[in-house]
């Protein structure tokens, strides 16, 4: 595992509250706050669409996959880490400056804004919440909707990294054989190999848990309650002082996971490759059904 955590200790307002922020708070900041729209989802191209059509005012358009991402690789996962030179110059474009409060939103949840928000934060801009509930919390609460683009002037900030743990391949299989955990972020049916839209095989790593990110929020797209996360993650061994990583299909919406494991105060390592990178490999062994210890032939 490398890097340090990003989560606050033992759960609550001060955890909860160096995650996410509220619309009505978002609304009642006077203050300069850089506003990302990270609308994107697997398999729909139509977030920059949407985007024109209505955003938060001065907000400016994140395109996750040219700007949140490196290029895809077999034996790096279809959404690599992006080099830090090149999140700086994409944060740069986006106007970010030295010691800017930033507040990323979409709108699902948060399952794509999460990216924006863990890779800022990895390269070192401490100061990054997720709006939450996103723009229908924030249209729910009153807020303004501005149409067309946003091109603000450019920024000057500097990422130095190391600001969120990580974990390799490797480190991420051997957590739960040495007393770790290792959550599974995908829907259910992904985890227990009954389908798989988009990755070359179906199935699981052997030894992960099923933690769905879709449990984190409540119906209206809003994170549920600190407790409840601290509930549901305790079931599956995920505590304060605990060995955590997290994967997804691609490290997308394991961001949201971390992030809602942060709310709860647990820190958590995110393994960017995840189940894209893993199922490319046919030496790795792929477990499939309900039990995170039956695994398949390789």
């Amino acid at each position: 595992m490398s890097g340090p955590g990003g989560g606050g200790p033992g759960g609550g307002p001060a955890a909860r509250d160096d995650v996410l922020v509220g619309a009505v708070a978002l609304l009642a900041d006077t203050g300069r706050v850089v506003l990302l729209d990270v609308r994107w989802a697997l398999g729909d191209d139509r977030g920059r669409e949407r985007y024109i059509e209505g955003h938060l005012p001065a907000a400016v358009f994140v395109d996750l996959d040219a700007e949140l991402a490196a290029p895809p690789a077999p034996g790096a996962g279809r959404h690599p880490l992006p080099s830090l030179q090149r999140l700086q110059s994409a944060a740069r474009r986006w106007g970010v400056r030295d010691g800017d409060r930033i507040v990323v939103y979409d709108d699902t949840g948060g399952l794509a804004a999460a990216r924006a928000w863990w890779l800022l934060r990895w390269g070192g801009q401490a100061d990054v919440r997720l709006l939450d509930g996103g723009l229908a919390a924030w249209r729910a609460a009153g807020g303004p909707i501005e149409a067309g683009d946003v091109v603000p002037p450019p920024g000057d900030v500097t990422l130095p990294g190391g600001g969120m743990p990580t974990v390799t391949a490797d480190e991420a299989a051997a957590l739960p054989r040495g007393g770790g955990v290792l959550l599974d972020a995908r829907a259910a049916e992904r985890y227990h190999g009954e389908v798989e839209p988009v990755d070359p095989r179906a199935g699981h790593v052997p030894g992960a848990r099923s933690a769905p990110t879709t449990a984190n929020l409540a119906p209206d797209g809003t994170f549920l309650p600190v407790a409840v996360l601290r509930e549901r993650f305790a079931a599956l061994g995920a505590v304060p002082g605990a060995e955590v990583g997290v994967y997804c299909g691609s490290g997308v919406t394991a961001a949201h996971e971390v992030a809602a494991l942060a709310a709860a105060g647990v820190e958590a390592a995110l393994w960017p490759g995840s189940w894209s990178q893993w199922s490319a490999d046919p030496d790795r062994p792929a477990a499939v059904g309900a039990d995170p210890r039956i695994s398949a032939a390789p």
